[in-house]
């Protein structure tokens, strides 16, 4: 009877001690873990939080080394414009191209065309001794210092059409072809002898500028273009040799003149060594 009533009362105290247990876990909040795995999942959160204060800090400098960058001393220049093997196409850049680029050292070949370069300077083309050919048609150059081209013995070809050129600077002797069509040039600004020591200048190209007189044409000039310009007369030894009547110049094919206002009937005797009359106007 005593084993009955005491099996009776522990009973219910179990089953209320279960419900009180169910009722403490229920209010945890949601997402939370049981009572009973709490201190597992305070012990991991510390380590963690242990952990995390050991890493360096965000904002501190990384004193790691970094490896060295890849060897871009053309970058710049070959990044806006066209660098192929010799040659470097600068046309039309943007942004605006006020200045020569740096070029890369084996170079033979430059096209800077219809950008914005104003000047050209002796230091542009100091170390570049392999270019056989420049074109800065298009620009706005309005000043080249007089050893911009000095140390190029291999240049041939030199175009400078289509600037603001009130004067030419020294040029090198090997050029075979000349082109400064389109400027300003006076022949105050062109001296007399500024094609004399070009003695494999085969193509000269003056036209479209403000020439009032013809400079002295070396004997290796085929083509000349001296149209549109204000050439007023021609003397017996412009292009031939007034103490020389056996002189002939076989080599000069053609010959531009016109849009001058000289008269070329008037000078009949300037001629007689060519094998053909210069274009222009003869009445």
């Amino acid at each position: 009877m005593k084993a009955f009533l005491f099996t009776c009362m522990l009973v219910p105290w179990l089953v209320a001690a279960s419900a009180r247990t169910s009722d403490q876990d229920s209010q945890l909040i949601p997402g939370s873990l049981p009572g009973r795995e709490l201190n597992g999942y305070f012990s991991d959160s510390l380590i963690s939080r242990r952990a995390r204060r050991a890493l360096a800090p965000a904002d501190e400098p990384d004193e790691s080394p970094t490896p060295p960058p890849a060897d871009a001393i053309d970058l710049p220049t070959c990044l806006l414009c066209v660098c192929l093997t010799g040659s470097v196409y600068c046309e039309e850049v943007s942004p605006d191209m006020t200045a020569v680029p740096t070029l890369p050292k084996e170079t033979a070949y430059l096209y800077a065309r219809f950008n914005k370069i104003k000047k050209i300077s002796t230091k542009d083309f100091a170390d570049i001794l392999t270019l056989k050919r420049i074109d800065f048609t298009g620009n706005l150059i309005s000043e080249i210092e007089d050893g911009a081209f000095s140390k190029l013995t291999l240049l041939e070809e030199l175009s400078l059409a289509e600037n603001k050129l009130v004067k030419l600077p020294t040029l090198p002797t090997k050029l075979t072809s000349f082109n400064a069509n389109y400027n300003l040039l006076k022949t105050k600004g062109v001296k007399a002898t500024a094609f004399k020591k070009l003695t494999k200048l085969t193509n000269l190209f003056l036209a479209d500028n403000q020439l009032e007189a013809v400079p002295q044409i070396p004997e290796s000039v085929r083509t000349l273009h001296l149209q549109n310009n204000n050439i007023t007369e021609v003397s017996r030894d412009t292009f031939c040799r007034s103490n020389d009547t056996y002189y002939l110049r076989l080599s000069l094919s053609e010959v531009r003149l016109d849009g001058n206002p000289v008269l070329l009937s008037k000078y009949p005797d300037s001629f007689t060594c060519m094998k053909v009359l210069p274009v222009g106007r003869y009445r």
